[in-house]
């Protein structure tokens, strides 16, 4: 019998990306990448714009996976990240996957971060990191989208560990800091938790300054959407966070979609964007 020496399962993946303004235009001015952590080459857009796409082609994380992000976006850039799919992350008898992103935005900065969400599957265990440092007069726009897991195969709520930490910060201290932590299979869906609904979402919106009225650009974007759940609530300084439960994955891409797009026309003012994923 052969004896592998394997002190940690899992692979390491590491992204950097940079941004730079030049001109009118955003460009990539920098890209390194380790699998299982990849990129797409940037899409230009009319108002300046660069869209990466980020993705694993290994096709999902699995435990003891260590994957470590770090963006900049450098003054006056706009920087739209997103993934071509949801991230699936599979059974572990072993240690956590984990991800920790760091998102670091300069001078008036734009950075639109919204990846499709993530389905833990029954059995798995994720941990999640996302920490954003805030330049003066940068906008962001940051979506944490979950399902609770393969939900048509009848294993909604089914994973072993979800834990998930959002903060964002500016010179003058901290706008957000946020907690999610789910531990063991269990029932998170009666009334004042997901209240019957396996899919999830978080938005974060900050601007320049507050965003007065938000929460009634959002109820009318949503208005259509009787059987989706939302609410907005605005943050002491700056910014406006907006939480999401649905249905269905195709009913929280749509709510996603719609409060995104009303999030540009309030932070950007600029129309939806229309990322034309197969």
């Amino acid at each position: 019998m052969i004896t592998l020496d394997a002190p940690r399962v899992g692979r390491d993946g590491a992204l950097g990306l940079r941004f730079e303004r030049r001109g009118q235009a955003t460009v990539l001015a920098g890209s390194r990448y380790t699998l299982p952590l990849q990129v797409l080459a940037p899409l230009a857009l009319d108002d300046g714009a660069a869209v990466v796409s980020i993705l694993n082609p290994t096709g999902g994380l699995l435990g003891g996976d260590r994957l470590r992000i770090e963006i900049d976006v450098g003054p006056g850039a706009h920087a739209c990240l997103t993934t071509p799919s949801a991230t699936k992350v599979y059974r572990t008898e072993s240690e956590p996957a984990s991800q920790a992103v760091t998102l670091r935005l300069a001078a008036a900065a734009v950075l639109e971060w919204v990846p499709d969400h993530t389905i833990p599957f029954a059995g798995s265990a994720f941990t999640q990191a996302l920490h954003v440092e805030m330049g003066e007069g940068a906008r962001l726009i940051l979506v944490d989208a979950w399902a609770s897991g393969r939900v048509a195969r009848g294993e909604a709520w089914g994973f072993a560990l979800l834990d998930t930490t959002l903060s964002v910060r500016d010179a003058q201290g901290p706008l957000l800091h946020d907690r999610l932590r789910l531990a063991g299979p269990g029932t998170w869906d009666g009334l004042g938790l997901a209240e019957g609904r396996p899919y999830f979402a978080t938005v974060v919106v900050i601007g320049e300054h507050g965003l007065d009225g938000f929460d009634a650009i959002v109820a009318r974007a949503l208005g259509p959407m009787t059987d989706v759940a939302a609410g907005v609530g605005a943050l002491p300084r700056r910014g406006a966070l907006v939480r999401c439960l649905a249905p269905s994955a195709p009913a929280l891409t749509d709510a996603v979609n719609l409060i995104w797009s009303a999030a540009r026309r309030r932070l950007l003012d600029a129309p939806a964007l229309e990322l034309r994923k197969p």
